[in-house]
């Protein structure tokens, strides 16, 4: 087993399944499907692992990087996997678009021992079938610890992050499920991963995108579900350990994050092309 001592800075990267392609974003297409053009002049589909609006992030000309990944299971030969955007203070930054990316991330950093208070197991499984849902990971040792990942890239102009950033029925029956775990007398708790190196005060659920995500973050935290979140630096070679970032469960006033929201629809969303009108 891997020991790091409090206080040590750890230096970990998770490094991309393939070599990035850079390009601009042309546009997104029904969700899933961006439409780029490559720096050797190629416009290529993508596949867009992400079913969220991306609050900023789409915008035509946007600098974006894919990985080509062919295969057999699917139409489109590329995947996209980060996109550049500013922080705050109008610094641009590099964030991760897919995902899909935060599983294989905390797989490797739990695998490592690396993020705090989740260093010590025996054994590690990941896609857990517990009952008719499948669990992220589970680690076991002395006791059992269901752990379940969710993304997040979406920060506004306070300096902290939220989760989701559109109404997600499925995270908040995963949250109730988790609730589940934990009366059963097992451990269980969310993990959020942030795909962005900005300095974060802290990570909320939102409650202006998903009221009842919120609320019930804040039922599972009374019925004893964890929260924790970590934070990775996006680079062109793979996700760079930063730490990890508060949670805040605490009620708030949200009534400033509707002017933040329809900025940031302006650049997000997709466009629907005939073919999916027709259907």
């Amino acid at each position: 087993m891997v020991s790091w001592p409090q206080g040590t800075p750890v230096s970990f990267v998770v490094p991309h399944l393939g070599p990035l392609q850079e390009g601009r974003l042309v546009a997104r297409w029904d969700r899933f499907i961006a439409e780029a053009k490559l720096s050797d002049g190629r416009v290529v589909r993508a596949h867009c692992v992400n079913p969220g609006r991306m609050e900023g992030l789409v915008e035509a000309g946007r600098r974006l990087w894919v990985r080509h990944a062919p295969s057999k299971t699917r139409k489109l030969a590329y995947t996209w996997e980060l996109v550049e955007h500013t922080d705050v203070n109008g610094k641009p930054i590099v964030i991760g678009a897919n995902t899909q990316a935060p599983n294989r991330i905390v797989g490797a950093l739990l695998r490592a021992q690396v993020i705090p208070g989740l260093r010590r197991y025996s054994a590690l499984r990941a896609e857990v079938r517990d009952g008719a849902r499948r669990l992220d990971f589970l680690l076991e040792g002395k006791t059992r610890r269901f752990v379940e990942v969710k993304n997040c890239h979406l920060v506004y102009p306070d300096g902290r992050a939220y989760f989701p950033d559109t109404v997600s029925e499925r995270a908040t029956a995963h949250l109730h499920h988790l609730i589940e775990v934990v009366q059963r007398g097992q451990r269980a708790e969310v993990l959020f991963c942030v795909q962005r190196p900005d300095a974060l005060r802290s990570i909320r659920p939102s409650a202006a995108h998903d009221p009842a995500f919120a609320e019930g973050c804040r039922q599972a935290a009374q019925a004893g579900v964890g929260f924790r979140a970590i934070q990775v630096r996006p680079t062109l070679e793979g996700y760079a350990w930063m730490g990890t970032v508060p949670v805040d469960l605490k009620t708030y006033d949200a009534s400033a994050h509707g002017t933040w929201i329809a900025a940031g629809r302006t650049l997000g969303g997709w466009k629907r092309s005939k073919k999916a009108k027709a259907t």
